[in-house]
């Protein structure tokens, strides 16, 4: 019997910034959790591997000058 998915994981299925990344390959197919899931099993219906499915981080880096306009913005005041 299999065990439910993370309710979290449900949440974002319709969520972009999914990688399905190809063994053996550079290969990506990106997306929503549900496209890659989609093409993921497409794969394995064909008889290939499903793949190895990633979340894409994104790592954002202000500089000090991005970080006072962003302050202003907010009605902040620079130190």
């Amino acid at each position: 019997m299999m065990n439910k998915p993370e309710p979290n994981l449900i949440k974002q299925l319709n969520s972009p910034g999914w990688n399905l990344i190809e063994e053996q390959s550079d290969k990506r197919t990106t997306g929503t959790l549900s496209e890659v899931l989609t093409e993921s099993h497409s794969r394995k219906s064909e008889g290939r591997s499903p793949g190895k499915i990633e979340q894409i981080e994104t790592a954002i880096k202000l500089d000090m000058l991005q970080v006072e306009l962003l302050w202003h913005q907010l009605g902040l005041p620079t130190i």
